[in-house]
C-alpha cells in the first residue's frame, strides 16, 4: 500500500511541477476567448480540424449577423448558416453539428436559463456525446469552458507531450480516457486550474512541442525522461505564430 501511495504522490508532484513550469514561462493564461456561454459552445464545435484564426472569422460572421445565440442560429436558413461558417472549414458538416448542439442547448434553456447547472456532469457529458458529431474533446471543452465543470480536456497537444515525456505507457497516452484519468487523479479538480493547465499545454504545443519538436528552450525540457533522445538534440529555434 505504501508503494502505491508513493507512486500516486510522485505522479501528482510531476503533474503539478509541469503546471508550474509552464505557468512560470507563459504567465497566467485565461481561455476560452468569448463573451457568452453560447459563443464558447460555438467555438468548441467549430474548432474541430482547423486553427483558431479560422474559427474567429466564422464567429465574427455570426456576430455581424447578431447570431451568437441558439435561437438566432436555428432561425437561419441552412444555406446562409453554411456561408457564415465557411471560414472554419468543413462548413457543411459543421453547420449540421452546430445546429444539433444548439438544439440541445435550446431544449434545456428555453424555459430555464439555469437548467444546465442543475444537471450532474456525467449526465451532461453523456447527452453531449450522444449528439452526432460531438466527440470527447468537444464535449469536454463545452463542459469545462462553457458550463464551468471540472473536467480536463485532452487534445493532440496533450497526447504528444504525454508521449514524449512518457507520462503513461504509449498506448495509454493515445487513449483519451486513460490520459484524462491521469490528470483527474493528479491535478486538483478545480475549473480554474484545469482551464489554465489546458491553455498552457496548447501554448506549449504551438511553440515547442509540434510535430517537429523545438526542445532547446522548452520549459518542460528538464522533465524529459533521461533516456529520451530529445534531451540530446538541440533543435534550431523556431517561433510558431
Amino acid at each position: 500500500m505504501a508503494k502505491i501511495s508513493g507512486d500516486v504522490s510522485r505522479r501528482r508532484n510531476t503533474a503539478m511541477r509541469y503546471f508550474h513550469a509552464l505557468k512560470d514561462h507563459f504567465g497566467d493564461l485565461h481561455w476560452w476567448p468569448a463573451n457568452s456561454t453560447v459563443e464558447v459552445i460555438i467555438g468548441a464545435v467549430l474548432t474541430q480540424n482547423t486553427n483558431w484564426r479560422n474559427v474567429e472569422k466564422a464567429i465574427g460572421n455570426l456576430a455581424d449577423r447578431r447570431c451568437l445565440d441558439a435561437a438566432a442560429i436555428l432561425a437561419l436558413p441552412i444555406s446562409e448558416l453554411e456561408q457564415l461558417l465557411r471560414p472554419s472549414g468543413y462548413f457543411r458538416i459543421k453547420t449540421q453539428r452546430l445546429r444539433r448542439v444548439m438544439e440541445w442547448y435550446a431544449q434545456h434553456t428555453r424555459t430555464d436559463r439555469d437548467a444546465l447547472a442543475k444537471i450532474p456532469t456525467p449526465e451532461l457529458r453523456a447527452e453531449l456525446l450522444a449528439i452526432n458529431g460531438v466527440g470527447p474533446e468537444t464535449a469536454d471543452s463545452i463542459l469545462l469552458y462553457a458550463l464551468q465543470r471540472p473536467i480536463f480536456v485532452i487534445d493532440a497537444y496533450t497526447r504528444r507531450i504525454a508521449q514524449r515525456h512518457a507520462l503513461l505507457p504509449d498506448d495509454r497516452c493515445r487513449d483519451y480516457h486513460s490520459l484524462q484519468q491521469y490528470f483527474h487523479q493528479h491535478v486538483p479538480a478545480q475549473v480554474g486550474t484545469y482551464n489554465k493547465y489546458h491553455a498552457l499545454i496548447v501554448q506549449t504545443g504551438k511553440h515547442f512541442c509540434g510535430p517537429r519538436p523545438q526542445c532547446t528552450h522548452c520549459p518542460l525540457r528538464e522533465f524529459l525522461p533521461a533516456s529520451s533522445p530529445l534531451r540530446r538534440l538541440d533543435w534550431p529555434d523556431q517561433t510558431v505564430a
